[in-house]
């Protein structure tokens, strides 16, 4: 059995001087989790979010419901 490694990626509208996290939605499939990291830190610790939540944390995202920083 073979162990797939996350393929990291940042959003394409993120260029906001590094501030960025990185997901790996190639996971979903066969592990039903996305990891979320922060970009700075590669070697850090990881969230394992569930799928619904992370689609739902993107929709709030889009919608601005979420406020700025």
């Amino acid at each position: 059995m073979t162990t797939e490694s996350p393929r990291w990626f940042t959003s394409s509208y993120s260029d906001n001087g590094g501030d960025c996290v990185e997901v790996a939605v190639n996971l979903v499939a066969a592990h039903g989790v996305v990891p979320v990291r922060d970009s700075k830190n590669v070697s850090g610790p990881v969230l394992r979010v569930a799928p619904g939540s992370f689609v739902s944390f993107v929709a709030g995202v889009k919608a601005g419901e979420l406020g700025s920083v």
